[in-house]
């Protein structure tokens, strides 16, 4: 009896709170609009700085695109060449910011290393948020046998004329810069993403 009660007085507490907007820290909304005027445009990036090169990035086209924007959520896909399988996700929370990374297939069938990402721990800067590894993606990293991923630290960096990404833990850097002053052609849909 004590549970239906409390859930009574819950529930309509709960449907408020659905209709508030999302608060966050003034330099998480600074750093978002930011990110959210480039809304629709498409930019070509430079890996500038990659400590264990790979294949996978070596002559091959970047783009990213801010594909889809909701005052809560900025859907960016990121191009590598003819791989459309890579997708960040920066999404505004109560308490803060959120980066999550989502990778499909060319079927559009979601990768068993997907959705991880990290969460701000601080109120970062207008022009800089750093997201460390959450407890979801150490938990995947853990079960994918991918241990030296464990301490990840993706970090996005806005500037009037760059967007960096970046990632870094012990022993590993990688980072590729966007122009923002020049937009460019944007790309097809990202796998799964139609």
């Amino acid at each position: 009896m004590k549970i239906v009660a409390l859930m009574a007085l819950l529930l309509p507490a709960l449907a408020l709170a659905e209709q508030l907007p999302v608060r966050s820290h003034p330099t998480h909304q600074a750093f978002f609009d930011t990110l959210a005027s480039y809304c629709g445009k498409a930019f070509a990036g430079t890996v500038t700085n990659d400590t264990a090169p790979s294949d996978a990035f070596t002559g091959k086209q970047l783009i990213v695109h801010f594909r889809e924007c909701t005052d809560t959520t900025l859907t960016m896909p990121f191009h590598v060449g003819e791989n459309r399988s890579r997708t960040w996700i920066l999404s505004r929370t109560g308490s803060g910011l959120v980066l999550k990374h989502n990778h499909r297939h060319e079927d559009g069938s979601i990768d068993k290393v997907t959705y991880y990402g990290g969460i701000t721990t601080d109120a970062g800067f207008a022009q800089a948020q750093a997201f460390p590894a959450d407890s979801y993606t150490r938990q995947m990293f853990a079960e994918q046998g991918l241990p030296q991923s464990l301490n990840n630290t993706w970090k996005l960096f806005v500037y009037p004329d760059t967007l960096s990404y970046q990632l870094v833990r012990e022993g590993r850097a990688f980072q590729v810069d966007f122009d923002l002053t020049k937009p460019v052609a944007a790309p097809p849909a990202p796998w799964g993403w139609e």
